[in-house]
């Protein structure tokens, strides 16, 4: 049984929507999580090759509006408690140099890039809500849309390529390190959200 036939019942579109969600909110790190179920909806209903796009990006900007929200509520002074240090400042100056609309853009990038310290950056020095999120959907969409084309494009041999026993190790991988990342991010901000405030 392979990765994706076991989740199945989860890759629906509900599962997409919640995906989306999880992985642009500030606790759960699922790197090319949303990328892979897109791909892999497509590939398997290309009819509907439309819709998983439109679905992943909606859970998205859920996730990215309430991480945005949480930056605002920290404010610039708690950045500190959630972004490391050294990343911290070099994220303030770009955020005050680029502004909303670029760093809206900045939803198209795919891993490393930092995209939730962006967001919560991004809240924290109060940068435009609506324009950001409308900045930050159009990439989305448009980095799914792509990405949903191509599967639907080449369905059969997406899926061949997902069900080899390379593929599910690569994902199996990710999983681990997804699950790991996320434990230690929960970890990070509850010890933060203890600590006094000095």
């Amino acid at each position: 049984m392979t990765f994706f036939s076991f989740f199945n019942n989860f890759l629906t579109w509900w599962g997409a929507i919640l995906l989306g969600a999880l992985d642009s909110s500030l606790f759960v790190f699922v790197p090319f999580g949303n990328d892979a179920v897109v791909v892999y909806l497509c590939a398997r209903d290309p009819s509907l090759f439309w819709l998983y796009p439109l679905l992943v990006t909606a859970g998205s900007v859920a996730g990215a509006a309430g991480t945005y929200l949480i930056g605002v509520k920290i404010g610039d002074a708690g950045l500190s408690r959630f972004v490391a240090r050294r990343r911290l400042e070099r994220l303030r100056n770009r955020v005050k140099d680029i502004g909303g609309f670029a760093m809206g853009l900045s939803a198209i990038l795919p891993p490393p890039f930092p995209l939730t310290a962006f967001v919560l950056t991004s809240g924290a020095l109060k940068v435009g809500l609506a324009r950001f999120l409308l900045v930050f959907a159009v990439a989305r969409l448009i980095r799914f849309g792509v990405e949903a084309a191509l599967a639907r494009r080449y369905g059969a041999s997406v899926l061949r390529l997902l069900e080899s026993e390379r593929a599910q190790q690569i994902v199996t991988a990710l999983v681990i390190v997804s699950i790991l990342v996320t434990g230690i991010t929960i970890a990070r901000v509850w010890r933060s959200t203890r600590r006094p405030r000095t």
